[in-house]
């Protein structure tokens, strides 16, 4: 069984109101009844990290700001700063309603259960006149 889980948007920051195209990099995989996935987000603030989810649509939000003093001569300037946000369709076989997070390291880690409904499972069949179905 396959559980949907797909990036929807790119990601992108916002630098002085201009949208650019920015890594938030991530890795998705099924294990245990779960859909597990992994974001690098390094150097963001913890505190800066927003989570949600609207129906089957997870949005992932944080904020790298700038370490640069203004004033200061910037010779290279590589690393993005601004708002990042990255949106996932989770698909409704995942039960969004038991999502946990965990922000280590520099990495954003989600546990997402796979619903019970969508679990695989063995159904009984009947035999000759054992058994009717109903309509």
């Amino acid at each position: 069984m396959t559980v949907p889980v797909g990036s929807t948007a790119a990601s992108a920051i916002s630098v002085n109101g201009v949208q650019r195209p920015a890594a938030m990099p991530m890795d998705a995989w099924r294990e245990d009844g779960s859909v597990w996935v992994k974001f690098d987000l390094p150097g963001v603030d913890p505190d800066s990290v927003d989570l949600s989810v609207e129906e089957d649509m997870l949005t992932v939000q944080a904020e790298r700001k700038p370490e640069v003093k203004e004033g200061a001569d910037v010779v290279i300037s590589e690393r993005p700063t601004g708002t990042f946000t990255r949106q996932l369709f989770l698909g409704e076989n995942l039960d969004t309603e038991h999502i946990e997070a965990v922000y280590d390291a520099g990495v954003l880690s989600l546990r997402i259960p796979v619903a019970e409904q969508a679990k695989p499972r063995k159904i009984e069949i009947g035999t000759g006149g054992s058994k009717e179905l109903q309509s």
